[in-house]
């Protein structure tokens, strides 16, 4: 359980953290896969590799999470192709309970996310999540990756905080490593980030498997107490 009377601020990732990642594994790993090979006239398996090459080269940086680099790359029209498999986007669950508790708290709570503007939208779009937060941020804002160095510093730019007050919730460890480096105290990772696959193992931060296991106890504002 998260230290709730010592956080002021909490920070959620977006994509296999607050959302299921299989959306986007399943876009990238096999549904693209199977465009790229109509397009470029191979068969799937050549396909797969092609874009797995391309997918190496860029990993780790702003370019691979970036909709506008790849439709140049690929030639593909790459927010549209997501729109036709959108009902594969879901929210992870009792994200919706640990949101609303947050508030209850008063707690600031921001999405900062890799995704790019156009992949944000769409999902907020179909989930709907986007008005539980303080402030929602893009990476692209700050043309840092969450795992650059230099990203969490230079995201005080755009919001203030006290990373000695802060958690973050996150499904990548790149992430949690290098907001750890630059000083955010309070630092989870999610245990099973795509529902359909194997766990992901962490041994440096510990592990969410269900939001209902971190909810903030139950919290009564004092100063409305009495009001009818």
């Amino acid at each position: 359980m998260p230290p709730w009377s010592n956080i002021d601020t909490v920070m959620f990732d977006m994509d296999g953290t607050l959302l299921d990642l299989h959306f986007d594994n399943y876009f990238w790993q096999d549904f693209l896969p199977q465009v790229w090979s109509q397009a470029q006239g191979v068969d799937l398996r050549t396909a797969v590799a092609q874009l797995d090459q391309k997918y190496n080269d860029v990993r780790g940086t702003l370019n691979w999470y970036c909709l506008d680099f790849w439709t140049e790359q690929l030639s593909l029209d790459i927010t549209s192709l997501k729109q036709e498999v959108r009902h594969k986007i879901a929210v992870r669950p009792n994200v919706i309970s640990l949101l609303e508790k947050l508030r209850l708290h008063d707690k600031r709570i921001l999405l900062i996310t890799n995704a790019h503007p156009d992949s944000l939208k769409l999902k907020l779009e179909q989930t709907g999540i986007g008005g539980y937060f303080d402030r929602l941020i893009s990476s692209h804002s700050l043309k840092l990756a969450k795992e650059n160095h230099g990203f969490w510093s230079s995201l005080m730019k755009l919001e203030h905080y006290d990373p000695q007050r802060t958690l973050l919730i996150d499904d990548s460890l790149a992430v949690l490593q290098q907001a750890e480096r630059e000083g955010i105290r309070y630092l989870y990772g999610i245990y099973q980030p795509d529902s359909q696959q194997a766990p992901l193992l962490m041994e440096e931060f510990p592990q969410i498997i269900d939001f209902e296991h971190i909810l903030p106890p139950h919290h009564v504002n004092t100063l409305a107490e009495g009001k009818g």
